[in-house]
């Protein structure tokens, strides 16, 4: 029962958008220091990273005529 819990909420924050910090994290490490030993850039804060994307949520026309 409390496996099935857990799953209805990570599927109820992975709509919401609540984990967004986390898969960009998950997702930045990933792709930043693949495959040389350079340094690797600093992610972007908690508090930057949801400023940014609610600039792109926002940003621009949002209609459909």
């Amino acid at each position: 029962m409390l496996t099935k819990l857990k799953y209805l909420w990570q599927i109820i924050r992975r709509l919401s958008g609540d984990d967004a910090y986390e898969v960009y994290l998950k997702n930045f490490h990933k792709q930043q220091c693949k495959h040389d030993n350079t340094e690797c850039p600093k992610p972007l804060s908690k508090a930057d990273f949801f400023k940014q994307w609610q600039d792109d949520k926002w940003q621009g026309i949002k209609r459909c005529c």
